[in-house]
């Protein structure tokens, strides 16, 4: 199916993904597990996860293939690849207008407000980042790799974890420490709300190019973009039109919402839809959300944490 794995088309955690052509001639991308230190785990959370889905923002897996210790996942072939390719600007990228990345942001939230409510196990990604977002030939998003994924019951709304998973940059801050709320659902809304912020700004959340002698909180734009916000001031983002920011405005104060500390203040998917559905105007400036836990001694959380989010209520 692969002509001898001749056309690679990425390498991600969890093994590398070739293009290949069915004898129907239909294209699929082949994902070749790499050999896995935990007996197959995340081969059989992928199949057991995307194997029950049906949803236009989430990939199709179109069957899998076992070999003593080889495993393949088979997918339909996104034909424009993932998403951090539009969003991270390289040399002679593909530019998306405003109103593409806006539509692929709805459709994430989409696809993940599905996983978390619309079949019949509830269904936590853990990793979700730009490079886990894949567009078919119409751009339109598709969640993907679900190595990490965890299926839950409907009513189990709290998940025990037995270690922090995902990729550090979007991963929420109850991975690591346990005192702010348990782990649930609300973990992918913090996630989603690191990615939206990416997709707004089209530059990594963190951006170490930026001037050293510049504030930190400029490097690190949810922080800067939440300043913005909270003084009045206008974010000007590129050469982006009155309109084209209305709709950068208006990821950003979704995305703001989603990143809270808190795993309680942060909204379900279902909201997060509903706001990027409706009119920006009807939308409350999010308090400035509480970024820096890694930057505290793990004794001084619990005290720092009230005493931010006493001010920020204040404000």
């Amino acid at each position: 199916m692969t002509n001898g794995f001749k056309d690679k088309l990425g390498e991600g955690g969890f093994g590398i993904v070739y293009k290949a052509k069915l004898r129907s001639g239909r294209l699929v991308a082949i994902k070749i597990l790499s050999k896995s230190k935990t007996n197959g785990q995340d081969f059989i959370n992928e199949v057991a996860t995307i194997g029950r889905i049906h949803h236009v923002n989430v990939v199709r897996l179109i069957g899998f293939c076992v070999d003593r210790s080889n495993r393949a996942l088979v997918y339909d072939l996104m034909s424009n690849g993932s998403l951090e390719k539009y969003i991270f600007s390289q040399q002679g990228a593909i530019s998306l207008s405003c109103e593409k990345i806006f539509d692929i942001a709805v459709g994430v939230a989409r696809g993940i407000q599905y996983l978390h409510q619309g079949c019949d196990m509830r269904i936590l990604h853990f990793d979700l980042k730009p490079h886990n977002i894949l567009l078919d030939e119409n751009f339109t998003a598709k969640v993907s790799d679900f190595g990490l994924a965890r299926l839950y019951p409907l009513d189990n709304s709290i998940v025990s974890l037995t270690a922090a998973r995902g990729t550090i940059g979007y991963m929420a801050p109850e991975l690591f420490y346990k005192n702010i709320g348990g782990v649930s659902c609300k973990a992918d809304v913090y996630s989603f709300g690191m990615l939206m912020l990416e997709m707004a700004g089209r530059r990594k959340n963190l951006n170490a190019a930026i001037d050293h002698s510049s504030e930190f909180s400029q490097m690190y734009f949810p922080t800067w973009v939440s300043d913005q916000l909270n003084q009045g001031k206008e974010i000007e983002i590129g050469d982006a039109t009155e309109d084209e920011m209305k709709i950068i405005k208006k990821m950003i104060i979704v995305a703001l919402w989603c990143v809270q500390m808190k795993p309680i203040e942060r909204p379900s998917m279902s909201k997060v839809v509903e706001m990027l559905e409706g009119e920006i105007e009807s939308l409350q400036i999010p308090p400035k959300p509480f970024l820096y836990p890694q930057q505290i001694p793990e004794d001084d959380v619990e005290d720092n944490l009230s005493t931010t989010l006493l001010h920020v209520h204040q404000e």
